[in-house]
């Protein structure tokens, strides 16, 4: 029925009919919702959002193998607003989840705000000036100085200020932590130690080695300790802590290697204490929300904390503007609240009545990768095993499905996700659950957790 929907209203944002329909659904408190994005992330956000009793129809824009399962995947891309804007119109979608932070960088929030027809439709994330907390290392800083908010030191260098920035360089000592300014997809921060090495790759990025990205870039003190995720969700006055999270960036077994989008994630974090809380709590959630507040940003979605331990003390690397991956897929299954609801009283003020429950479990993932990931790999290889994996909770990534198949369609391909009574048991599940599924150059890590 959808899609005739999609396609009457292809032309238009009237929606004639639809108005009985809305009153109908808010009687019963109940919603269609849209997710936007492909990845593990949003796998788990559907699996998450589908226990929900305010969820009705769920769909996911484009989705994968996996989102299929338990929603209905809409070929849309993230970046069409227009388009997504009149599927959501067509299909009474009340809730709009952003996955993926480039449209809340692009202004997603902002174009359903401003347009007539759509500023009811709730969307779950900041507005494009509040994003910019991720799109922006150097607004970033600024927020944080701005704040008193611990972070490394840093200087900000531009093509114009390049013989500036080298000189810089050579007046410290490496480590050197280059970060293009704009977003890289990841792949934008550089840790060299070689002095020589940090001012070439500072005129690489300076002339477009990560495109707009690092036609700004911000060059920080280094910071040497250990990291940890932290997830707070807020409506630009109260915020709510979700679970801690530690997440694995390099490809090889001791963390060693290329950096890629992540190979596993543990939560609850040993290290992190609640003596250790207390200081992330006052020293940096505190202020960030306050400082959110009194530049009056419109940001009612989460802020993804990205943090260092040094000695005894935590400092931010970054700030993102939405659950992290593949850290979500260890954080929502340790989440007892429903997170419709959540969401939902983001919009009415009400994100303060709720009492966030957490489960004393311990959740592992272990990321199920393509051959040659990060660099180079093939796609569309046949996937098997993944009724054998029942035991567990798997969420597919770079999938997708047709002709009766699932095949790979991207490098981080699954997540294996256990969630067990300590971390042992978690992590011998995950891996078990990794040796189950089958497909041409499957590689994962064994050592997730390894350092805890």
């Amino acid at each position: 029925m959808f899609n005739s929907q999609y396609q009457h209203f292809s032309n238009s944002f009237a929606f004639a009919n639809l108005p009985v329909i809305f009153v109908f659904k808010s009687v019963l408190e109940i919603m269609n919702i849209l997710i936007l994005g492909s990845g593990g992330r949003e796998h788990t956000l559907a699996w998450k959002i589908k226990q929900s009793p305010l969820c009705d129809q769920l769909f996911v824009a484009p989705g994968n193998g996996g989102t299929r399962l338990i929603a209905t995947n809409i070929e849309l891309q993230v970046n069409d607003f227009q388009r997504i804007a009149k599927f959501c119109l067509a299909n009474d979608v009340e809730m709009l989840v952003v996955g993926p932070e480039v449209p809340l960088v692009l202004g997603i929030k902002d174009y359903f705000v401003q347009h007539p027809d759509t500023k009811h439709i709730q969307v779950v994330g900041p507005s494009k000036e509040s994003a910019q907390l991720e799109g922006s290392k150097a607004y970033a800083k600024q927020f944080m100085a701005d704040f008193g908010i611990p972070t490394a030191s840093y200087k900000e260098f531009d093509h114009s200020s390049l013989e500036k920035g080298i000189q810089h360089i050579k007046e410290n000592k490496g480590p050197y932590v280059l970060k293009a300014d704009g977003l890289a997809a990841g792949k934008g921060v550089l840790i060299i130690e070689n002095q020589d090495k940090a001012i070439s790759s500072l005129k690489n990025m300076l002339e477009g080695q990560f495109g707009n990205a690092s036609s700004k870039v911000v060059i920080e003190s280094f910071l040497d300790g250990i990291e940890f995720s932290v997830f707070v969700l807020t409506d630009g006055d109260s915020y709510k802590i979700l679970p801690i999270a530690k997440d694995y960036k390099r490809i090889g077994e001791g963390d060693k290697g290329l950096n890629t989008g992540g190979m596993g994630a543990v939560s609850p974090v040993p290290f992190v204490t609640p003596s250790l809380m207390d200081k992330v709590e006052n020293r940096i959630i505190k202020p960030t929300i306050h400082g959110i507040k009194s530049r009056d940003l419109d940001y009612k979605g989460i802020v993804f904390i990205g943090l260092i331990l040094v000695g005894k003390d935590p400092y931010v690397i970054e700030y993102n503007c939405r659950l992290g991956d593949p850290e979500t897929e260890v954080i929502l299954p340790r989440l007892n609240n429903d997170l419709v609801a959540l969401f939902k009283d983001l919009e009415n003020g009400k994100l303060n009545t709720h009492q966030i429950s957490i489960s004393d479990d311990v959740a592992t993932t272990v990321m199920l990768v393509s051959g040659g990931y990060p660099q180079s790999y093939e796609k569309n290889k046949l996937i098997t095993g993944l009724e054998e994996a029942s035991d567990l909770l798997v969420f597919q990534a770079g999938t997708k499905y047709a002709g009766g198949k699932t095949t790979t369609n991207g490098g981080r391909v699954m997540a294996m996700t256990a969630l067990k009574k300590n971390q042992a048991e978690a992590l011998k599940s995950s891996l078990a659950g990794a040796e189950k599924i089958h497909f041409e150059g499957k590689y994962y890590r064994t050592d997730i957790g390894f350092d805890l």
